[in-house]
Parts: C-alpha cells; sequence; structure tokens
C-alpha cells in the first residue's frame, strides 16, 4: 500500500468527510469534455443557416438551464447566490459575448462550435489580462456559460438538473476530485451524493466557495500538483476548516478523523436545538446575533436560524436579478416584506453597494483596473444621487412596518457620511410632507470598510447612530491584499494586529459616544473570533443564517472578563499566526467554563 499522502492547500467550507474519490476529470473522461477540442480535421462546408440555427437553440437551451438554476439556488440558497447564477445568464445577452459569436459562423464560416470556443477564450484572456481577482472571477464565469453552450450544441449533456458531467457514472457517496468546479457545476452538487470536494485551483473567496459553504459541503481548494496523484477508489479525508486531504489513510488516522466527525455531527445537533436561545457569554453578558440577508425572503431562513434580527440586508442583490433598476414601490414591497417577517426585530439595511465584485450590465459602468478601488457604493449613489434618493425612500417607506435602519457603504470621509445622511433627512421630511406613514426617526450608520473610515472613527462616532464593521474589505485594504487573489491567499487574514487594532479603535470610539457597532463581515462568522470580539465589546454580530447557532454556542461557553484580558494580549502579538494559536490555546483551555 502506497504511504499516506498529505495535501495542504486552502479550506473553502468547513466540515470533516471520509470516503472514496471520484475523479471529474480522468484521462479517459477528458477526451470527451465539452471544453475539449474537435481538432483541424477536413470537413464538408458548412450549411450556414442551419449553423446560426443550432446556435441560436444552444443559447435559449442555456439560458432556460441558468434560469432554472437561479431559481433552485433562489429556493434553496438565497437571492444572492442565485445572483451568481443570474449573472452568467447575463452574458447570453450581452453585445460583448453572443453577437461575436454569430458573427464569427457567417463571416468566417466556423462551426458554431468553434465560434463558442474561439470568442470564449478570448473574451476570458482579455478579464484575465486586466488582473484583478474580479475579472479573474469573470473569466471563470465565461468558460462556465461557454461550456455550458458547447453541452448545448452536443445535445445538452449538461442539463440543469445533472450536475457536473461525469457524475452520472456515480454509483456511492464519494468525495469529488476536480481541476476545478463551476459555480453552475457546484450549485447541483447532490449532499447525498458528494460527500465533500477537493479541486486543484480556487480561492477560498471564490464564487465555488461562497456556493459550498451555502451548501454545507465540505471543501477544500487550490491544492495544485499534488492533487494530480489522487485516483478515483482512493481512500481520502477532507478537513474543510483546515484545508487539508489526506490520501490513501492508514488505520489509526482514519479512527482518528471518524471520532472527529463523530463529535462533529454531535455538536452540530446540539448546536441546531439551541439556536432559539439569547445570545450571551457564561456570565451573562447579552449582545445581538443578526443574520446577513440578500432578499427578503431569506428573513424567514434568517428568523427559523435563531437570529435577532438582520444585521445586513444586502441589496444589490435585489438590482442585480432585474434587468433595469427596481423603482421604489418594487424595492419598498422587498423592504416591507423584510421587516414585517422580522416582526419588529431590527433590519439594517444597506444601499446599493454595486461595483468592485458586482455589476450591473444594464448600467453599462466603466471597466476598471482595479474596480474595488474605484467606483463603486456610495460613489456611485452621490454621483448618481437621482437612483440613491429613489432607494433612500423606499427604505424610509418600509420604516412604517418595523424597526429599519439605513447603512451607508464604502464611506471613506466625514464628507461623503454629511451628503448621504442629508439625501436620507430630505426624503424622510418629503415623505412626511406628502401623507406616507414613515418612523418618526430612522437610524443611520455606515459601513467601516476602509481604513480611513476606522482612522477618524472617534469623529464619525459624534454623528452616527451606530457602526457596522465590514472585516472582508477591511482586511483587504487595510493589508492591500485581494481578497479574491488564490496567489496571496495566505496574506489575507483578519487576525493580523494592525487589523484588530481597527477593530477595537471603531468599538471604543462608538462606546465612547454611547452608540453602538456591529460586524458583518466574515470575521462575524468565525467561533474562533468570538472571543476577541466579545473582548473588544463587539455589540452585535451579524453572519449567515447557517453560522448563527455555532457562534450562539461559541459564546455561550465564554466568560467576558477573560476575553477582556484575552483580547489585551491579543492586540499585542506580532503576527496573524500568533494571535490565532493564542485564541486557539485560550478555546481548548475552556475559555471561561
Amino acid at each position: 500500500m502506497a504511504a499516506m499522502l498529505r495535501i495542504e492547500a486552502i479550506g473553502a467550507s468547513d466540515g470533516i468527510r471520509i470516503g472514496r474519490a471520484f475523479r471529474l476529470d480522468e484521462p479517459e473522461a477528458a477526451a470527451s469534455a465539452p471544453w475539449a477540442s474537435e481538432g483541424a480535421a477536413a470537413r464538408e462546408p458548412l450549411d450556414e443557416a442551419a449553423e446560426l440555427r443550432r446556435l441560436e437553440r444552444a443559447r435559449d437551451c442555456s439560458a432556460e438551464q441558468l434560469a432554472a438554476l437561479a431559481e433552485k439556488a433562489r429556493a434553496e440558497l438565497g437571492d444572492d447566490k442565485a445572483a451568481i447564477l443570474a449573472g452568467q445568464r447575463g452574458f447570453l445577452s450581452d453585445p460583448a459575448f453572443y453577437p461575436p459569436i454569430a458573427k464569427r459562423v457567417r463571416e468566417e464560416g466556423r462551426s458554431a462550435e468553434e465560434a463558442v470556443r474561439d470568442v470564449v477564450e478570448a473574451l476570458a484572456a482579455k478579464f484575465e489580462a486586466l488582473g484583478s481577482a474580479y475579472m479573474r472571477e469573470r473569466a471563470a464565469d465565461v468558460r462556465d456559460v461557454g461550456k455550458r453552450l458547447l453541452g448545448a450544441l452536443r445535445g445538452g449533456a449538461d442539463d440543469a438538473a445533472g450536475g457536473p458531467a461525469g457524475l452520472a457514472a456515480l454509483r456511492e457517496p464519494a468525495i469529488l476530485v476536480a481541476a476545478d468546479l463551476s459555480p453552475s457545476e457546484t450549485v447541483q452538487l447532490d449532499k447525498r451524493r458528494v460527500l465533500a470536494f477537493v479541486t486543484r485551483t480556487g480561492g477560498k473567496t471564490s464564487h465555488t466557495a461562497i456556493l459550498s459553504r451555502s451548501l454545507g459541503i465540505p471543501a477544500v481548494v487550490g491544492a495544485g500538483e499534488p492533487l494530480d496523484a489522487v485516483r478515483t477508489g482512493d481512500t481520502l479525508i477532507v478537513d474543510g476548516a483546515a484545508g487539508v486531504c489526506l490520501v490513501r489513510p492508514d488505520e489509526a488516522t482514519i479512527r482518528a478523523y471518524k471520532a472527529r466527525l463523530a463529535a462533529e455531527l454531535d455538536r452540530l445537533a446540539a448546536e441546531r436545538e439551541s439556536r432559539f436561545r439569547p445570545a450571551a457569554s457564561a456570565d451573562g453578558r447579552r449582545v445581538e446575533i443578526g443574520a446577513n440577508i440578500g432578499s427578503a425572503a431569506d428573513a424567514e431562513t434568517a428568523a427559523d436560524s435563531g437570529a435577532d434580527g438582520v444585521g445586513l440586508f444586502r441589496t444589490e442583490f435585489l438590482f442585480m436579478q432585474a434587468d433595469r433598476l427596481p423603482d421604489e414601490d418594487e424595492q419598498y414591497r422587498a423592504y416591507r416584506e423584510a421587516a414585517e417577517r422580522m416582526g419588529g426585530r431590527p433590519v439594517v439595511i444597506r444601499t446599493m453597494d454595486i461595483g468592485g465584485d458586482k455589476a450591473l450590465p444594464y448600467l453599462r459602468l466603466p471597466e476598471e483596473a482595479n474596480p474595488f478601488l474605484g467606483y463603486r457604493a456610495i460613489r456611485i449613489g452621490l454621483d448618481r444621487e437621482e437612483w440613491l434618493r429613489v432607494q433612500l425612500r423606499a427604505i424610509a417607506r418600509a420604516s412604517a412596518h418595523g424597526t429599519v435602519k439605513a447603512l451607508f457603504p464604502m464611506i471613506s470621509g466625514l464628507g461623503e457620511w454629511r451628503r448621504a445622511k442629508r439625501l436620507l433627512e430630505e426624503e424622510h421630511a418629503r415623505l412626511r410632507d406628502e401623507g406616507h406613514p414613515v418612523a418618526e426617526r430612522i437610524e443611520a450608520g455606515i459601513m467601516v470598510e476602509v481604513p480611513s473610515a476606522a482612522l477618524l472613527a472617534d469623529r464619525f462616532a459624534r454623528e452616527v447612530d451606530f457602526f457596522s464593521i465590514g472585516t472582508n474589505d477591511l482586511v483587504q485594504y487595510t493589508l492591500a491584499v485581494d481578497r479574491m487573489n488564490e496567489k496571496v491567499a495566505p496574506l489575507y487574514d483578519y487576525f493580523h494586529p494592525a487589523v484588530l487594532q481597527l477593530v477595537r479603535r471603531v468599538i471604543d470610539a462608538s462606546h465612547a459616544c454611547g452608540k453602538w457597532t456591529g460586524m458583518c463581515g466574515g470575521m462575524a462568522g468565525d467561533p474562533l473570533a468570538a472571543p476577541l470580539l466579545l473582548g473588544f465589546g463587539l455589540d452585535e454580530w451579524s453572519m449567515e443564517a447557517g453560522a448563527i447557532p455555532k457562534v450562539k454556542a461559541a459564546l455561550s461557553r465564554l466568560d467576558s472578563g477573560r476575553c477582556r484580558e484575552l483580547a489585551d494580549r491579543a492586540v499585542a502579538l506580532d503576527t496573524p499566526e500568533e494571535v490565532r494559536a493564542e485564541l486557539e490555546r485560550f478555546v481548548r483551555v475552556g475559555g471561561g467554563e
């Protein structure tokens, strides 16, 4: 028996699974893969009209498949995940995508398959050359759509319910091993058959990783060349939290991981049972645990997961699923429904956070070499004031139906905050004059995701009603690390001492002025960060609904006094690795129990 191989990569989705490997890219399967080239063999002249008809049918079929997949994602994972598939469908009507394919058939005599391959690769290469991780995601989406078109041209092998090509041969639950999985393939994975997956490429914040976490499928990505040694039938152990894949483990290792898996399943069951208990530390310090949502329907899932409210309503997904800007009444209905579903619990509604990694094809925003530092979020809202005013009116009208708060993203200076707040106040007053029922007052706050806002937190705190720390972008901007770039993924770490100092600074500034601070980035949903954030005095955590039970459980085991002492030690450390080791030691010895 070959020696055990340990592959260390990027943990994309937590969980331990043990099973047989099933490769999606075996050499014999690759020869018939939809993306494989037909070669340059001689052929009869093509019937141009027939090729165009085939191409049009394939486009229509692909659009139907992606619409069905988006609905599946919306029903099972929420609107924000559905937006990934809806964005892919948008390529089929994009002037830069489909018309050039048809042109190659008409003017160059290419087959439909050749035209698709040529245009897709040219467009994907263009996105990749721009250098940003966001554009690399767009390149991956373009290739995913191209692969779907080719499948439709060859008879629809990859239909809306069938999942990745090759899974039909899977006879029992297994761990998938592949060069990569596209978002549309990932969303179709059946948890009853797919125990986990490991890919050669990929990053922690890719669309595929995001979907795997929402599906609850453990995943390790970015495994690189060592993964080539895995063969179908090999026994694998996947540890998604540690980012480890063990190939052909010995019996002692299998027994140890089986015990860990059993403990994991018991813990998950206990957390689920206690999700409706108040969020509090062992010594009685109460905090709020909210949910991040992308639609009014997600609010119901949040409530069922034990959320104390909605800490972040990502309204951009309402915009991303439309083919035009939603009008005031459409937005009002969505915000009102969310407020009503939460039954008086707070709902923090963030204004449109478009740009960066979220595009709206119908707005035709300019392409940028570095969109995360460009024309996005509040910068668009203040530049196109009429759009922001419509949204603020809808938010203000929804305030009559619950506890609604407004949140402005990407604020970097006091001038932006004051302009945005003035617009809210003007529309609020105008609605009252028009006779609309609205709340007497609407609390308004800012996202702290730009270091300048954190550094000026003491000044902002005199004017805002609350802060919401968006750690995903705050880490990216503080450490100059592209959070979607697998090459620098190890540098992206919210336990970096510089990030911790900014987080603490914001919380302290808000408390000094009698205000509160929440956190809606990925750090809030990490149980390992809970003792640190409790020690800092964080008032509200907001996260994906599925993380709420485990964070509540983590908090219930902590003593707030000991966590304050831990926080003092942690900010004095020099590296993220030292901080993480200190947190792990703290949790291991009880953390306050």
